[in-house]
């Protein structure tokens, strides 16, 4: 069983997290979740509604696959280099790195994707991509695969990209029966991204 530790933060985006979690919790023999953050019990997120953190980045307890959602949030969490610190550790020490939307700008401010491609929310990518200069950014994609890191465009990419993974460690079939169970239209195509464009550079 991998155990996923699924950082939250205040301003997270709910698709962000519960969308790829929901796709990982389906194969429960195989996943366990965590909810991970710097203190304790509830946080809440950029659209109302709170989580609760089972886990604290001071528990010491090692992880699998490290999970970082975006959100507004992370505008701020940039500059907490406590976070950024405990994302750099388990990141290293992890099988694999996911992120979702503007959770890979704290990837990337960390150093923890220098050097690698990886890409992020088409709207806000001129703001992530200056948190990582040393960054492989690839601004049209679905999600990036590049060795253990895979990360994601924005919010509802995730979902996609949660897939993507799960047919990486367990095989196609397996990310499509998932697919089916949760009655979700899979977008197999990570190369497949139409935001960027209609975005586009700014």
């Amino acid at each position: 069983m991998r155990k996923i530790a699924a950082l939250i933060y205040p301003d997270f985006e709910l698709l962000d997290l519960f969308g790829p979690l929901e796709m990982f919790g389906m194969l429960g023999s195989d996943y366990a979740l965590t909810l991970v953050a710097e203190a304790p019990g509830p946080v809440r997120s950029g659209q109302g509604p709170s989580a609760f953190a089972d886990k604290t980045i001071n528990d010491g307890a090692d992880y699998d696959i490290l999970f970082v959602p975006g959100g507004m949030g992370t505008r701020r969490e940039v500059g907490n280099p406590v976070l950024l610190d405990w994302i750099a550790r388990t990141s290293e020490q992890a099988e694999f790195t996911l992120s979702v939307c503007t959770g890979s700008a704290l990837l990337a401010k960390a150093g923890a994707l220098d050097g690698r491609r990886a890409t992020t929310n088409k709207m806000a990518f001129d703001w992530v991509t200056a948190q990582g200069p040393n960054v492989r950014w690839v601004r049209q994609a679905r999600w990036v695969e590049d060795g253990k890191f895979i990360t994601s465009s924005g919010v509802s990419a995730g979902m996609d990209m949660a897939l993507g993974a799960i047919s990486l460690m367990h095989g196609d079939e397996t990310a499509e029966k998932v697919a089916r169970w949760s009655e979700y239209a899979w977008q197999k195509d990570r190369h497949f991204d139409p935001f960027a464009k209609l975005h586009g550079p700014t």
